[in-house]
C-alpha cells in the first residue's frame, strides 16, 4: 500500500523542499520512539524520546543537517515509517521496508551497519566478530562495538540483534534493558517475567 514516489503537494514555494526534514513521536512498547525523515527516507531513530532528550536529538540533527527539523505526524515522508514501526511493535512485522536516509554516517561505520540491516533477519543475531568478518574486516569487532553505538536508525537496522560471541548480551544505546525486551519481542529471549 506505498503510494507511488510523490509526496503530495507540501513543496515550499521558497525552493526549500530538498532540505526538509520531518519528526514525530510514536508511543512504543518500549517507551516513546522519535522518528525523523527527509525526502530520502528515514533518517533517525531516537529511543525515551522525552520532552529533555527529544530537544536534544532536534538540536542534534539540525547542526548536521543543516536545516531545522518541523513536527509533522501527518507528513507523507512518516508515514510508511510510522506504519511498520507500528506494525513492528505490534507484532504484524518483521522486516522493514522503507527507504533509508545514511546521511548521518559514513564509511566502515555505514558499511556495517548496511551488512547488519540486509544480513542479519528477525529473530537472529550475530557476534560483533561475525558482522566485522562479513565487512572483510576481521578482528574489527571493537569497530563494529562502536559503529552500533553510533547507529542513527536503531530498531530499523537492528543493532540490538548484535550480541557477544560467548554469549553476553553486549551494550546497547536505548539500554540493556530495551536491548532484552527488543529480543523478546523477536523470540530470541524469553519475555521477562516482570
Amino acid at each position: 500500500m506505498v503510494s507511488g514516489g510523490s509526496y503530495g503537494g507540501s513543496h515550499d514555494s521558497d525552493g526549500q523542499d530538498e532540505q526538509r526534514v520531518v519528526w514525530a513521536v510514536v508511543g512504543t512498547d518500549i517507551g516513546p520512539l522519535l522518528l525523523a525523515a527527509t525526502p530520502d527516507g528515514l533518517v533517525n531513530v531516537v529511543f525515551h524520546a522525552t520532552d529533555a532528550v527529544r530537544d536534544k536529538a532536534l538540536e542534534r540533527l539540525a547542526a548536521r543537517l543543516g536545516t531545522q527539523p518541523v513536527e509533522a505526524p501527518g507528513s507523507p515522508l512518516l508515514a510508511e515509517s510510522i506504519r511498520q514501526v507500528t506494525a513492528y511493535f505490534a507484532g504484524e512485522r518483521r522486516d522493514f521496508e522503507l527507504p533509508l536516509d545514511w546521511s548521518l554516517i559514513s564509511g566502515f561505520n555505514r558499511q556495517v551497519l548496511r551488512e547488519l540491516a540486509a544480513g542479519v533477519p528477525y529473530g537472529g543475531v550475530v557476534g560483533y566478530g561475525d558482522l566485522a568478518r562479513r565487512v572483510g574486516q576481521p578482528g574489527a569487532a571493537q569497530a563494529v562495538g562502536v559503529a552500533m553505538g553510533s547507529n542513527p536508525l536503531p530498531v530499523v537496522v537492528p543493532c540490538h540483534r548484535v550480541v557477544e560471541s560467548d554469549g553476553g548480551i553486549g551494550g546497547f544505546g536505548g539500554g540493556l534493558e530495551t536491548k532484552r525486551k527488543l529480543l523478546a519481542l523477536e523470540g530470541v529471549l524469553p519475555e521477562p517475567l516482570f
